[in-house]
């Protein structure tokens, strides 16, 4: 990728505590380097750097003047809408590590708009899923701003960071969805709705370009078949190894 890092788009991920491995990242890294065309930096933000390849930056999680406590941690994703993050410009595309990529990511960065994110696919009140979102760093700085001064608060009316993250997008008027068919939810999108009673099979849903993991099953459950709960049964979803690599 070289050292020239003017005219990069920015590929963002987060990692702490031991949920998951450094496997996670490398593997990220490299489903973006089979899909994306731009020439892109790679940043992991992490508490524990042991174990990324070379071409992944990484850095400290920038600390977060509030209190993170609680069973929801993810609140310290609002890191990344501090008014700068070390040298990084530009677009950003923050990505989970609990999905697979399984399209082409270009127009996830030319698609129009100020904020994006994935419409969540079962909320009805506007909220997003913010495995996968794009916005203009530094531009939205009174996000984590807000959160600093009032966390006590916002943890009492807001159940965890993305419906706080949408809230305060949908407040300033810039909101936005991806198209719904580009990022899909492996449990809701990808098992065919067959008998409870037999396991199912899987597929990719047609022009889908992410499929997320949240709760469970992770990737490498899923591809031995491992759903996590009694009722969601599935056969091994091997495909999954020709794009989580």
């Amino acid at each position: 990728m070289g050292d020239d890092k003017q005219g990069k788009v920015n590929i963002l991920c987060m990692k702490w505590g031991d949920k998951y491995q450094a496997k996670y990242v490398n593997t990220l890294y490299h489903m973006v380097e089979k899909n994306l065309s731009k020439p892109f930096r790679f940043i992991c933000l992490t508490d524990d750097d042991n174990g990324l390849i070379t071409n992944i930056e990484s850095f400290p999680i920038p600390e977060i003047r509030a209190s993170l406590s609680g069973p929801e941690r993810g609140w310290n994703k609002l890191s990344v809408f501090s008014s700068t993050l070390y040298d990084l410009e530009g677009d950003v595309l923050c990505l989970d590590l609990d999905l697979i990529i399984v399209g082409k990511l270009d127009d996830l960065f030319d698609y129009p708009g100020d904020f994006l994110i994935i419409k969540d696919w079962i909320k009805h009140d506007g909220t997003g899923n913010s495995s996968v979102y794009r916005f203009c760093l530094g531009a939205h700085p009174e996000v984590l701003a807000e959160f600093e001064k009032s966390s006590v608060s916002i943890k009492k009316s807001f159940r965890n960071e993305q419906e706080y993250l949408s809230s305060m997008m949908l407040n300033k008027k810039c909101l936005q969805y991806w198209p719904r068919e580009w990022c899909k939810s492996f449990k809701r999108h990808c098992i065919k709705p067959l008998s409870f009673f037999v396991p199912r099979e899987t597929a990719v849903p047609d022009n889908s370009r992410i499929i997320v993991f949240h709760g469970k099953p992770d990737p490498d459950d899923a591809i031995r078949g491992n759903s996590g709960k009694w009722y969601r049964r599935f056969k091994p979803a091997t495909w999954i190894e020709n794009y989580w690599s």
